[in-house]
C-alpha cells in the first residue's frame, strides 16, 4: 500500500483519496438508511443511536465537502474556511458561560482582532511569529483590557474562559492551515496530504474509540465521560496508528515515523476531546452552542472538532522539530 501511493503522481493521489472518501462515506448512509428502514419504529434507545448515527454522517459529508473545497481552492482558501470555522467555535465556546459589561471589549479584540490577526500571520507564511502571538501578546493583552474597565468581580475566572477558548478555538485551529507552511527537503509531495493524514487518523481513532465505549466496561472518569476506558482509547490509537502507516505514502515520512505521528496526534486529540467534555460538564451542558442556535443544529461545530483542535498543535510542532 505504502509503495503503491508513493509510486503515483499527486493528481492521481488526489483522484484516489477523492474516491476513497466519498465512496465510503456514501456506502456508510447507504447501510445507515438501510439498517434505520429494517428497524422501523424501534425502542427509544435504538431511535437515539441511530440519531446520533445520522448526525455522525452528516458532519461526515460536511468536513469532508469543506476539506476538499480547500484543497482544491488552495493555502489561501484553506486559511480563510479555517478561520471561519474558528470564528464559529469560538462563539460556541464563549456562549457556554455568561460575560459581564467589562469583557466586551476582550471579546471584541478576540473575534475581530485576534482572531483575524492570527490567520493572517499564517496567510504570509510567519511561522515564528504564529507560534507565540497567542500565548504571549495576548495572553498579556487581553486581561489588561479588562482590567482597564474597573470590575474586580470574578477576574480570574472571566479572564481564564476567554484566554482558554482562544486557545484551543483560534490557537489550535490555526495549526491546521498551518501545515502548508512546512517544507520537507527532497519531499515533492503537496501538504495538503498532511492535512488530510491529520485528520484521517485523528477521526479514525475518534470513531473506533466511540464504537469500542459500548458494553459494560467501567470508565476511568465516569464523571466526565461515562464512554472513555483505557481499552477503548488504547484501540483507538492502533486504529490511527495503522491508518497513519497506511497513509505514509502520501507524506514525507517513512511508514514507522508516520505511525509514530500518528500516534502523537491521536493521543492528544482524544485526550483533548475528554477534557473538552470536562469543561462541558463543568457549565452543566451536553453539547457546544446554544440550544437550537448552534452551528450544526442539534450539536455543535465545536463537538466535532474539539480533537483536531488539541491535536493540530501538537501534531504540527512534533513534524517541524523531528523533520523540519
Amino acid at each position: 500500500m505504502v509503495s503503491f501511493l508513493r509510486h503515483l503522481t499527486p493528481s492521481e493521489q488526489v483522484s484516489l483519496l477523492f474516491v476513497l472518501v466519498f465512496g465510503l462515506l456514501a456506502l456508510a448512509s447507504a447501510a445507515h438508511l438501510l439498517v434505520t428502514l429494517r428497524d422501523g419504529d424501534a425502542d427509544e434507545a435504538l431511535s437515539r443511536r441511530r440519531q446520533d448515527e445520522r448526525l455522525l454522517l452528516r458532519h461526515s459529508w460536511a468536513m469532508a465537502i469543506v476539506f476538499w473545497c480547500a484543497w482544491v481552492w488552495g493555502a489561501g482558501m484553506a486559511v480563510v474556511l479555517f478561520g471561519l470555522v474558528s470564528f464559529f467555535v469560538l462563539r460556541e465556546f464563549i456562549s457556554a458561560s455568561p460575560t459581564r459589561r467589562a469583557d466586551h471589549r476582550s471579546l471584541v479584540l478576540a473575534f475581530f482582532v485576534v482572531l483575524p490577526a492570527q490567520f493572517a500571520l499564517v496567510w504570509t507564511r510567519q511561522a515564528d511569529l504564529f507560534t507565540v502571538f497567542i500565548p504571549v501578546y495576548v495572553f498579556i493583552a487581553l486581561p489588561v483590557v479588562s482590567a482597564l474597565r474597573d470590575d474586580p468581580q470574578r477576574f480570574l475566572e472571566r479572564s481564564a474562559k476567554l484566554q482558554w477558548g482562544i486557545m484551543v478555538c483560534v490557537y489550535g485551529l490555526s495549526h491546521v492551515p498551518a501545515l502548508w507552511l512546512l517544507d520537507f527537503r527532497g519531499w515533492t509531495g503537496q501538504n495538503e496530504f498532511l492535512v488530510f493524514f491529520l485528520v484521517a487518523v485523528v477521526q479514525t481513532c475518534m470513531l473506533v474509540q466511540h464504537v469500542a465505549s459500548r458494553g459494560e466496561v467501567p470508565s476511568v472518569a465516569p464523571a466526565i465521560s461515562r464512554s472513555f476506558h483505557w481499552r477503548g482509547w488504547a484501540l483507538g490509537l492502533l486504529a490511527g496508528a495503522f491508518v497513519g502507516a497506511l497513509l505514509s505514502g502520501l507524506t514525507p515520512f517513512k511508514p514507522l515515523p508516520a505511525v509514530a505521528m500518528a500516534l502523537v496526534a491521536c493521543a492528544a486529540g482524544s485526550l483533548g476531546h475528554l477534557v473538552m467534555k470536562a469543561i462541558k460538564r463543568d457549565r452543566g451542558i451536553t453539547h457546544w452552542g446554544l440550544e437550537g442556535r448552534s452551528v450544526t443544529g442539534a450539536g455543535g461545530l465545536l463537538d466535532r472538532v474539539d480533537a483536531l483542535c488539541f491535536a493540530a498543535p501538537v501534531f504540527f510542532h512534533s513534524v517541524r522539530w523531528n523533520f523540519g
